[in-house]
C-alpha cells in the first residue's frame, strides 16, 4: 500500500522561501509523474507542478519563475522549491503520485505567507 508523505510547510513572510518534501512509500517501483497541488480556503484545489520520472516539468503560469519542482536521489522522493512568496500562495500543500494511471495523494502540509 502506497503512501505519501509531505513536510516542510510553515509560516514565511512575503519574499521568503520554503521548501516542501514528498516521499511515497510502500512501492518497489518508481513513480511515473510526481506533483504538487494546493488548495486555499474557499478555493478549488489547483495544480501547481509537476515532474515526470523522466525530469520532465511543468508549472502553473502563477508560480513559473518562482518554484522550483524536483526528484531526489530515493525513487520516490520529490521537492518544491519555493522562493519569492506571496500572500496569495497560502494553501495547504499537497503531495500526489502517479503509477500505472492511478493517483495517490498525501494528507497536505500548509504554508501561510504573511505580508
Amino acid at each position: 500500500q502506497v503512501q505519501l508523505e509531505e513536510s516542510g510547510g510553515g509560516l514565511v513572510q512575503a519574499g521568503g522561501s520554503l521548501r516542501l518534501s514528498c516521499e511515497a512509500s510502500g512501492s518497489i517501483l518508481r513513480m511515473d509523474v510526481m506533483g504538487w497541488y494546493r488548495q486555499a480556503p474557499g478555493k478549488q484545489r489547483e495544480l501547481v507542478a509537476t515532474i515526470s520520472s523522466g525530469g520532465q516539468t511543468n508549472y502553473a503560469d502563477s508560480v513559473k519563475g518562482r518554484f522550483t519542482i524536483s526528484r531526489g536521489n530515493a525513487k520516490n522522493t520529490m521537492y518544491l522549491q519555493m522562493n519569492s512568496l506571496k500572500p496569495e500562495d497560502t494553501a495547504v500543500y499537497i503531495c500526489k503520485a502517479t503509477k500505472f494511471e492511478y493517483d495517490y495523494w498525501g494528507q497536505g502540509t500548509p504554508v501561510t505567507v504573511s505580508s
